[in-house]
Protein backbone atom coordinates (compact mmCIF):
# COMPACT_ATOMS: atom_id res chain seq x y z
CA UNK A 1 0.00 0.00 0.00
CA UNK A 2 1.21 3.54 -0.77
CA UNK A 3 2.01 5.93 2.06
CA UNK A 4 -1.30 6.91 3.63
CA UNK A 5 -0.94 10.65 3.07
CA UNK A 6 -0.61 10.07 -0.70
CA UNK A 7 -3.84 8.09 -1.08
CA UNK A 8 -6.76 9.49 -3.03
CA UNK A 9 -9.99 10.31 -1.23
CA UNK A 10 -11.75 7.41 -2.99
CA UNK A 11 -9.01 5.00 -1.91
CA UNK A 12 -9.37 6.17 1.67
CA UNK A 13 -13.14 5.75 1.70
CA UNK A 14 -12.85 2.26 0.22
CA UNK A 15 -10.30 1.29 2.87
CA UNK A 16 -12.57 2.63 5.61
CA UNK A 17 -15.49 0.64 4.23
CA UNK A 18 -13.41 -2.53 4.01
CA UNK A 19 -11.92 -1.80 7.47
CA UNK A 20 -8.36 -2.18 6.22
CA UNK A 21 -7.66 1.35 7.44
CA UNK A 22 -9.37 3.73 9.82
CA UNK A 23 -9.78 7.53 9.69
CA UNK A 24 -7.50 7.70 12.73
CA UNK A 25 -4.75 5.85 10.83
CA UNK A 26 -5.00 8.26 7.93
CA UNK A 27 -5.23 11.40 10.06
CA UNK A 28 -2.20 10.39 12.11
CA UNK A 29 -0.21 9.72 8.94
CA UNK A 30 -1.17 13.06 7.39
CA UNK A 31 -0.33 14.95 10.60
CA UNK A 32 3.05 13.22 10.84
CA UNK A 33 3.82 14.12 7.21
CA UNK A 34 2.76 17.73 7.80
CA UNK A 35 5.01 17.88 10.85
CA UNK A 36 8.00 17.18 8.60
CA UNK A 37 6.99 19.71 5.94
CA UNK A 38 5.39 22.56 7.83
CA UNK A 39 8.53 24.21 9.31
CA UNK A 40 9.62 24.75 5.70
CA UNK A 41 6.31 25.54 3.95
CA UNK A 42 4.17 27.52 6.43
CA UNK A 43 1.09 26.38 4.53
CA UNK A 44 -1.26 26.10 7.50
CA UNK A 45 -2.91 28.08 10.24
CA UNK A 46 -5.03 26.68 13.08
CA UNK A 47 -3.27 23.34 12.80
CA UNK A 48 -4.77 21.59 15.84
CA UNK A 49 -3.81 17.89 15.83
CA UNK A 50 -5.96 16.91 18.80
CA UNK A 51 -9.06 18.46 17.26
CA UNK A 52 -8.37 16.70 13.97
CA UNK A 53 -7.87 13.39 15.76
CA UNK A 54 -11.11 13.87 17.69
CA UNK A 55 -12.96 14.26 14.38
CA UNK A 56 -11.18 11.17 13.05
CA UNK A 57 -12.20 9.12 16.11
CA UNK A 58 -15.82 10.19 15.64
CA UNK A 59 -15.61 9.14 12.00
CA UNK A 60 -14.03 5.82 12.93
CA UNK A 61 -16.90 5.10 15.30
CA UNK A 62 -19.42 5.79 12.51
CA UNK A 63 -17.61 3.44 10.13
CA UNK A 64 -17.49 0.74 12.81
CA UNK A 65 -21.27 1.06 13.14
CA UNK A 66 -21.59 0.85 9.37
CA UNK A 67 -23.16 4.30 9.34
CA UNK A 68 -20.86 6.89 7.69
CA UNK A 69 -22.48 10.32 7.65
CA UNK A 70 -21.48 11.20 4.10
CA UNK A 71 -19.28 10.41 1.09
CA UNK A 72 -16.15 11.99 2.58
CA UNK A 73 -16.42 10.57 6.08
CA UNK A 74 -12.94 10.44 7.59
CA UNK A 75 -11.12 12.02 4.64
CA UNK A 76 -8.69 14.84 5.61
CA UNK A 77 -9.37 18.29 4.17
CA UNK A 78 -7.91 21.78 4.57
CA UNK A 79 -9.84 25.04 4.22
CA UNK A 80 -8.48 28.43 3.20
CA UNK A 81 -8.22 31.11 5.91
CA UNK A 82 -11.10 33.12 4.38
CA UNK A 83 -13.61 30.23 4.51
CA UNK A 84 -15.39 30.77 7.83
CA UNK A 85 -15.47 27.92 10.35
CA UNK A 86 -17.71 28.32 13.36
CA UNK A 87 -15.93 29.57 16.47
CA UNK A 88 -12.69 30.42 14.66
CA UNK A 89 -11.44 33.92 13.76
CA UNK A 90 -11.15 34.99 10.14
CA UNK A 91 -7.90 36.98 9.74
CA UNK A 92 -8.06 37.24 5.93
CA UNK A 93 -4.29 37.02 5.87
CA UNK A 94 -3.70 40.40 7.48
CA UNK A 95 -2.65 41.65 10.89
CA UNK A 96 -5.14 44.50 10.44
CA UNK A 97 -8.18 42.25 11.07
CA UNK A 98 -9.94 42.04 14.43
CA UNK A 99 -9.91 38.37 15.36
CA UNK A 100 -13.56 37.65 16.14
CA UNK A 101 -14.95 34.09 16.16
CA UNK A 102 -17.16 33.26 13.19
CA UNK A 103 -20.79 32.63 14.08
CA UNK A 104 -21.26 29.82 11.57
CA UNK A 105 -19.52 27.67 8.99
CA UNK A 106 -19.48 29.21 5.52
CA UNK A 107 -21.37 27.07 2.96
CA UNK A 108 -18.34 25.10 1.67
CA UNK A 109 -17.15 24.35 5.21
CA UNK A 110 -20.66 23.30 6.23
CA UNK A 111 -21.01 20.94 3.25
CA UNK A 112 -17.63 19.30 3.91
CA UNK A 113 -18.40 18.79 7.60
CA UNK A 114 -21.83 17.33 6.75
CA UNK A 115 -20.07 14.89 4.42
CA UNK A 116 -17.85 13.77 7.31
CA UNK A 117 -14.54 15.29 6.17
CA UNK A 118 -11.89 15.74 8.87
CA UNK A 119 -10.80 19.38 8.91
CA UNK A 120 -7.05 19.12 9.49
CA UNK A 121 -6.22 22.84 9.37
CA UNK A 122 -6.89 26.18 7.74
CA UNK A 123 -4.42 27.29 5.05
CA UNK A 124 -2.58 30.57 4.71
CA UNK A 125 -3.20 33.47 2.35
CA UNK A 126 -1.81 36.99 1.70
CA UNK A 127 -3.33 40.20 3.05
CA UNK A 128 -7.01 40.35 2.01
CA UNK A 129 -6.31 37.78 -0.70
CA UNK A 130 -5.18 40.57 -3.00
CA UNK A 131 -1.82 39.05 -3.99
CA UNK A 132 -0.77 36.06 -6.10
CA UNK A 133 1.78 35.09 -3.46
CA UNK A 134 1.96 33.90 0.14
CA UNK A 135 3.20 37.23 1.54
CA UNK A 136 1.17 38.09 4.64
CA UNK A 137 1.38 40.34 7.69
CA UNK A 138 -0.52 37.73 9.72
CA UNK A 139 0.78 34.37 8.51
CA UNK A 140 4.36 33.17 8.13
CA UNK A 141 5.61 33.34 4.54
CA UNK A 142 4.27 30.38 2.54
CA UNK A 143 6.69 28.64 0.20
CA UNK A 144 6.54 26.28 -2.78
CA UNK A 145 7.45 22.63 -2.05
CA UNK A 146 9.05 22.25 -5.49
CA UNK A 147 11.54 25.01 -4.65
CA UNK A 148 11.43 26.63 -1.21
CA UNK A 149 12.89 29.82 -2.64
CA UNK A 150 9.74 30.29 -4.73
CA UNK A 151 6.17 31.28 -3.95
CA UNK A 152 3.34 28.76 -4.10
CA UNK A 153 1.24 31.53 -5.63
CA UNK A 154 -1.94 32.99 -4.21
CA UNK A 155 -4.16 33.95 -2.89
CA UNK A 156 -4.85 30.26 -2.12
CA UNK A 157 -1.18 30.04 -1.21
CA UNK A 158 -1.22 27.54 1.62
CA UNK A 159 -3.80 25.38 -0.16
CA UNK A 160 -1.60 25.04 -3.25
CA UNK A 161 1.48 24.24 -1.19
CA UNK A 162 -0.48 21.78 0.97
CA UNK A 163 -1.83 19.92 -2.06
CA UNK A 164 1.60 19.60 -3.67
CA UNK A 165 3.25 18.57 -0.39
CA UNK A 166 0.66 15.86 0.30
CA UNK A 167 -1.26 17.22 3.28
CA UNK A 168 -4.02 14.74 2.44
CA UNK A 169 -6.05 14.62 -0.78
CA UNK A 170 -8.55 17.51 -0.48
CA UNK A 171 -8.00 21.26 -0.21
CA UNK A 172 -10.42 24.16 -0.60
CA UNK A 173 -9.48 27.59 -1.93
CA UNK A 174 -11.12 30.65 -3.49
CA UNK A 175 -10.59 32.58 -6.72
CA UNK A 176 -11.58 36.06 -7.92
CA UNK A 177 -8.92 36.57 -10.61
CA UNK A 178 -6.87 33.38 -10.58
CA UNK A 179 -6.37 32.60 -6.90
CA UNK A 180 -7.12 28.88 -7.35
CA UNK A 181 -5.59 28.33 -10.78
CA UNK A 182 -2.37 30.33 -10.35
CA UNK A 183 -1.14 28.45 -7.25
CA UNK A 184 -2.34 25.20 -8.81
CA UNK A 185 -0.25 25.91 -11.90
CA UNK A 186 2.82 26.96 -9.92
CA UNK A 187 2.54 24.01 -7.51
CA UNK A 188 1.83 21.37 -10.17
CA UNK A 189 -1.61 20.38 -8.85
CA UNK A 190 -5.15 20.41 -10.22
CA UNK A 191 -7.81 22.99 -9.45
CA UNK A 192 -11.25 23.86 -10.76
CA UNK A 193 -12.66 27.37 -10.56
CA UNK A 194 -16.33 26.47 -10.95
CA UNK A 195 -19.01 28.44 -12.74
CA UNK A 196 -20.06 31.38 -10.59
CA UNK A 197 -22.55 30.14 -7.99
CA UNK A 198 -21.86 26.44 -8.55
CA UNK A 199 -20.17 26.27 -5.15
CA UNK A 200 -22.04 28.67 -2.84
CA UNK A 201 -19.90 30.96 -0.70
CA UNK A 202 -20.55 33.61 1.93
CA UNK A 203 -19.98 36.46 1.39
CA UNK A 204 -20.53 36.31 -2.40
CA UNK A 205 -18.85 38.82 -4.70
CA UNK A 206 -18.66 39.41 -8.44
CA UNK A 207 -16.39 36.80 -9.97
CA UNK A 208 -15.58 35.10 -6.66
CA UNK A 209 -15.65 31.30 -6.59
CA UNK A 210 -14.63 28.56 -4.18
CA UNK A 211 -13.25 25.31 -5.50
CA UNK A 212 -11.06 22.24 -4.99
CA UNK A 213 -7.29 21.97 -5.11
CA UNK A 214 -6.09 18.38 -5.42
CA UNK A 215 -3.36 16.20 -6.90
CA UNK A 216 -5.89 14.33 -9.05
CA UNK A 217 -8.88 15.27 -11.16
CA UNK A 218 -10.81 12.42 -9.49
CA UNK A 219 -10.46 14.00 -6.05
CA UNK A 220 -11.69 17.35 -7.36
CA UNK A 221 -14.75 15.66 -8.88
CA UNK A 222 -15.46 13.93 -5.57
CA UNK A 223 -15.23 17.28 -3.76
CA UNK A 224 -17.56 18.93 -6.25
CA UNK A 225 -20.27 16.36 -5.52
CA UNK A 226 -20.31 17.69 -1.95
CA UNK A 227 -19.55 21.37 -2.52
CA UNK A 228 -22.08 22.04 -5.30
CA UNK A 229 -25.24 21.90 -3.20
CA UNK A 230 -27.27 25.13 -3.26
CA UNK A 231 -27.20 27.47 -0.26
CA UNK A 232 -29.48 30.49 0.19
CA UNK A 233 -26.73 32.49 1.89
CA UNK A 234 -25.12 33.00 -1.52
CA UNK A 235 -27.28 35.41 -3.51
CA UNK A 236 -25.61 34.11 -6.70
CA UNK A 237 -25.97 30.42 -5.83
CA UNK A 238 -27.11 28.32 -8.78
CA UNK A 239 -30.27 26.24 -8.34
CA UNK A 240 -29.88 22.64 -7.30
CA UNK A 241 -29.06 20.52 -10.33
CA UNK A 242 -28.57 16.78 -10.81
CA UNK A 243 -24.97 16.47 -11.97
CA UNK A 244 -23.29 13.08 -11.91
CA UNK A 245 -19.90 14.28 -10.74
CA UNK A 246 -18.70 10.66 -10.58
CA UNK A 247 -19.12 10.43 -14.38
CA UNK A 248 -16.02 12.53 -15.06
CA UNK A 249 -13.79 9.87 -16.62
CA UNK A 250 -14.56 9.11 -20.27
CA UNK A 251 -10.92 8.51 -21.16
CA UNK A 252 -9.34 10.31 -24.10
CA UNK A 253 -12.24 9.41 -26.41
CA UNK A 254 -14.12 12.42 -25.05
CA UNK A 255 -11.72 14.64 -27.01
CA UNK A 256 -12.54 13.22 -30.43
CA UNK A 257 -14.20 15.88 -32.59
CA UNK A 258 -14.12 18.61 -29.94
CA UNK A 259 -13.34 22.12 -31.14
CA UNK A 260 -10.56 23.44 -28.91
CA UNK A 261 -9.45 27.07 -28.96
CA UNK A 262 -5.75 27.59 -28.28
CA UNK A 263 -5.37 30.98 -26.58
CA UNK A 264 -1.67 31.64 -26.54
CA UNK A 265 -1.64 35.47 -26.67
CA UNK A 266 -3.66 37.02 -23.85
CA UNK A 267 -3.62 40.47 -25.44
CA UNK A 268 -1.93 42.28 -22.55
CA UNK A 269 0.08 41.63 -19.40
CA UNK A 270 3.46 39.99 -19.00
CA UNK A 271 4.95 38.37 -22.10
CA UNK A 272 4.64 34.59 -22.28
CA UNK A 273 7.91 32.87 -21.37
CA UNK A 274 9.16 30.48 -24.09
CA UNK A 275 9.24 27.41 -21.83
CA UNK A 276 5.60 27.91 -20.96
CA UNK A 277 4.62 28.48 -24.59
CA UNK A 278 6.37 25.25 -25.59
CA UNK A 279 4.60 23.24 -22.85
CA UNK A 280 1.16 24.59 -23.77
CA UNK A 281 1.72 24.03 -27.49
CA UNK A 282 2.83 20.47 -26.73
CA UNK A 283 -0.43 20.00 -24.83
CA UNK A 284 -2.37 21.36 -27.80
CA UNK A 285 -0.58 18.86 -30.05
CA UNK A 286 -1.57 16.05 -27.67
CA UNK A 287 -5.19 17.16 -27.95
CA UNK A 288 -4.91 17.07 -31.75
CA UNK A 289 -3.36 13.60 -31.68
CA UNK A 290 -6.35 12.45 -29.61
CA UNK A 291 -8.78 13.67 -32.27
CA UNK A 292 -9.62 17.21 -31.18
CA UNK A 293 -9.73 20.07 -33.67
CA UNK A 294 -7.42 22.78 -32.31
CA UNK A 295 -7.57 26.33 -33.65
CA UNK A 296 -5.53 29.30 -32.53
CA UNK A 297 -7.53 32.17 -31.07
CA UNK A 298 -6.93 35.86 -31.52
CA UNK A 299 -6.20 37.88 -28.36
CA UNK A 300 -9.37 39.34 -26.86
CA UNK A 301 -8.38 40.71 -23.45
CA UNK A 302 -7.19 44.32 -23.55
CA UNK A 303 -5.08 46.71 -21.54
CA UNK A 304 -8.18 48.84 -20.93
CA UNK A 305 -9.99 45.86 -19.41
CA UNK A 306 -7.12 44.84 -17.16
CA UNK A 307 -6.44 48.41 -16.00
CA UNK A 308 -10.14 49.00 -15.38
CA UNK A 309 -10.45 46.03 -13.05
CA UNK A 310 -7.18 46.99 -11.39
CA UNK A 311 -8.38 50.55 -10.72
CA UNK A 312 -11.75 49.42 -9.41
CA UNK A 313 -10.14 46.95 -7.01
CA UNK A 314 -7.71 49.67 -5.93
CA UNK A 315 -10.63 51.87 -4.97
CA UNK A 316 -12.37 49.06 -3.12
CA UNK A 317 -9.14 48.42 -1.19
CA UNK A 318 -8.66 52.13 -0.55
CA UNK A 319 -12.11 52.40 0.98
CA UNK A 320 -11.67 49.22 3.04
CA UNK A 321 -8.36 50.49 4.43
CA UNK A 322 -9.77 53.94 5.14
CA UNK A 323 -12.47 52.30 7.26
CA UNK A 324 -9.87 50.68 9.54
CA UNK A 325 -9.05 52.20 12.91
CA UNK A 326 -5.82 54.27 12.71
CA UNK A 327 -3.83 51.75 14.78
CA UNK A 328 -4.85 49.00 12.35
CA UNK A 329 -4.04 50.87 9.15
CA UNK A 330 -0.30 50.64 9.77
CA UNK A 331 -0.49 46.85 10.02
CA UNK A 332 -1.51 46.29 6.39
CA UNK A 333 1.18 45.07 4.02
CA UNK A 334 2.86 48.21 2.57
CA UNK A 335 2.45 46.93 -1.01
CA UNK A 336 -1.31 46.67 -0.48
CA UNK A 337 -1.42 50.06 1.22
CA UNK A 338 0.42 51.72 -1.68
CA UNK A 339 -1.80 50.00 -4.21
CA UNK A 340 -4.99 51.10 -2.49
CA UNK A 341 -3.79 54.65 -1.76
CA UNK A 342 -3.09 55.19 -5.45
CA UNK A 343 -6.88 55.27 -6.06
CA UNK A 344 -7.45 58.27 -3.80
CA UNK A 345 -7.46 60.75 -6.70
CA UNK A 346 -9.71 58.78 -9.07
CA UNK A 347 -12.68 60.82 -10.25
CA UNK A 348 -16.24 59.55 -10.45
CA UNK A 349 -15.90 59.36 -14.23
CA UNK A 350 -12.70 57.35 -13.99
CA UNK A 351 -14.24 54.97 -11.47
CA UNK A 352 -17.33 54.44 -13.64
CA UNK A 353 -15.12 53.72 -16.65
CA UNK A 354 -13.09 51.29 -14.57
CA UNK A 355 -16.19 49.47 -13.28
CA UNK A 356 -17.56 49.10 -16.81
CA UNK A 357 -14.58 46.94 -17.75
CA UNK A 358 -15.91 43.99 -15.77
CA UNK A 359 -18.88 43.72 -18.12
CA UNK A 360 -16.75 44.49 -21.16
CA UNK A 361 -14.48 41.60 -20.21
CA UNK A 362 -17.46 39.29 -19.78
CA UNK A 363 -18.84 40.13 -23.24
CA UNK A 364 -15.46 39.81 -24.97
CA UNK A 365 -14.66 36.50 -23.27
CA UNK A 366 -17.99 34.87 -24.08
CA UNK A 367 -17.83 36.05 -27.68
CA UNK A 368 -14.27 34.79 -28.13
CA UNK A 369 -15.14 31.37 -26.70
CA UNK A 370 -18.45 30.87 -28.54
CA UNK A 371 -16.85 29.14 -31.52
CA UNK A 372 -15.26 26.45 -29.34
CA UNK A 373 -16.29 23.66 -27.01
CA UNK A 374 -13.32 24.37 -24.74
CA UNK A 375 -10.40 26.78 -24.61
CA UNK A 376 -6.87 25.93 -23.52
CA UNK A 377 -4.18 28.43 -22.55
CA UNK A 378 -1.30 28.96 -20.17
CA UNK A 379 -2.48 29.39 -16.60
CA UNK A 380 0.21 32.02 -16.11
CA UNK A 381 2.71 33.62 -18.50
CA UNK A 382 5.52 33.08 -15.97
CA UNK A 383 6.56 30.30 -13.55
CA UNK A 384 6.63 30.68 -9.78
CA UNK A 385 8.61 33.73 -8.69
CA UNK A 386 10.63 34.52 -5.55
CA UNK A 387 8.67 33.80 -2.37
CA UNK A 388 9.44 37.16 -0.78
CA UNK A 389 7.87 39.15 -3.63
CA UNK A 390 4.20 40.21 -3.58
CA UNK A 391 3.83 39.79 -7.35
CA UNK A 392 6.03 38.94 -10.36
CA UNK A 393 6.52 42.64 -11.11
CA UNK A 394 7.05 43.70 -7.48
CA UNK A 395 5.43 46.98 -8.53
CA UNK A 396 2.16 48.27 -6.98
CA UNK A 397 1.59 50.29 -10.17
CA UNK A 398 1.53 47.05 -12.22
CA UNK A 399 0.41 44.32 -9.80
CA UNK A 400 -1.91 42.29 -12.03
CA UNK A 401 0.20 41.74 -15.15
CA UNK A 402 0.25 37.97 -14.60
CA UNK A 403 -3.54 37.33 -14.40
CA UNK A 404 -4.49 38.13 -18.00
CA UNK A 405 -5.19 34.46 -18.83
CA UNK A 406 -7.21 33.74 -15.69
CA UNK A 407 -9.31 36.78 -14.75
CA UNK A 408 -11.49 36.86 -17.91
CA UNK A 409 -13.13 33.58 -16.89
CA UNK A 410 -14.03 34.96 -13.47
CA UNK A 411 -15.91 37.79 -15.12
CA UNK A 412 -17.57 35.57 -17.74
CA UNK A 413 -18.64 33.12 -14.98
CA UNK A 414 -17.22 30.21 -17.00
CA UNK A 415 -15.63 27.16 -15.35
CA UNK A 416 -11.86 26.99 -15.76
CA UNK A 417 -9.32 24.51 -14.44
CA UNK A 418 -5.55 24.43 -14.14
CA UNK A 419 -3.74 21.14 -14.67
CA UNK A 420 -0.03 20.40 -14.71
CA UNK A 421 1.46 20.16 -18.21
CA UNK A 422 5.23 20.32 -17.87
CA UNK A 423 8.30 21.66 -16.10
CA UNK A 424 10.74 24.49 -16.65
CA UNK A 425 14.44 23.76 -17.06
CA UNK A 426 14.83 24.41 -13.33
CA UNK A 427 12.08 21.92 -12.43
CA UNK A 428 9.22 24.31 -11.68
CA UNK A 429 5.72 23.17 -12.69
CA UNK A 430 3.82 24.69 -15.62
CA UNK A 431 0.04 24.95 -15.63
CA UNK A 432 -2.39 24.47 -18.53
CA UNK A 433 -5.74 26.23 -18.19
CA UNK A 434 -8.84 24.45 -19.57
CA UNK A 435 -11.99 26.60 -19.76
CA UNK A 436 -15.50 25.57 -20.76
CA UNK A 437 -18.80 27.23 -21.45
CA UNK A 438 -20.82 28.57 -18.55
CA UNK A 439 -22.27 25.79 -16.36
CA UNK A 440 -20.23 23.06 -18.10
CA UNK A 441 -18.17 22.28 -15.01
CA UNK A 442 -18.46 18.53 -15.54
CA UNK A 443 -17.25 18.90 -19.13
CA UNK A 444 -14.15 20.75 -17.93
CA UNK A 445 -13.46 17.90 -15.51
CA UNK A 446 -13.85 15.35 -18.31
CA UNK A 447 -11.45 17.21 -20.62
CA UNK A 448 -9.03 17.67 -17.72
CA UNK A 449 -9.17 13.95 -16.97
CA UNK A 450 -8.49 13.19 -20.62
CA UNK A 451 -5.41 15.39 -20.54
CA UNK A 452 -4.34 13.79 -17.27
CA UNK A 453 -4.24 10.50 -19.20
CA UNK A 454 -2.52 12.03 -22.24
CA UNK A 455 0.30 13.79 -20.41
CA UNK A 456 1.95 10.57 -19.22
CA UNK A 457 4.00 9.86 -16.10
CA UNK A 458 4.89 12.79 -13.88
CA UNK A 459 7.93 13.43 -11.74
CA UNK A 460 7.82 12.31 -8.13
CA UNK A 461 6.17 14.73 -5.72
CA UNK A 462 8.62 16.76 -3.63
CA UNK A 463 9.61 15.38 -0.22
CA UNK A 464 10.33 17.31 2.97
CA UNK A 465 13.93 18.45 3.42
CA UNK A 466 15.99 16.24 5.70
CA UNK A 467 17.13 19.13 7.89
CA UNK A 468 15.19 21.75 9.83
CA UNK A 469 15.20 25.30 8.44
CA UNK A 470 17.89 27.58 9.79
Amino acid sequence: MSELHTMSAAEMVLAFRQRTLSPVDVTQAVLAHMDRWEPHLHATWLLRPELALAQARDSQARWQRGAPCGPLDGVPVTLKDNIATRGDPLPLGTAATDLMPAAADAPPAARLREAGAVVIAKTTMPDYGMLSSGLSTFHALARNPWDLRKTPGGSSAGAGAAAAAGYGPLHLGTDIGGSLRLPAGWCGVFSLKPSLGRVPIDPPYTGRAAGPMTRRVADAALMMATLSQADARDSMSLPSQRIDWHDFDHGTEVLRGLRIGLWIDAGCGLPLEPEIRDAVEAAAHAFEQAGAIVERMKPFFTRTMLDGMDHFWRMRTHMDLAALRPEKQGKVLPFIQQWGDSAATLSGTQLFTAASQFHATRVATVQACNAFDYVISPTSPVPAFDAELPSPTNDPRRPLEHIAFTVPFNMSEQPAASIHCGYTATGLPIGLQIAGRRFDDLGVLRVSRAFELLRGPQRAWPEPPASSPA
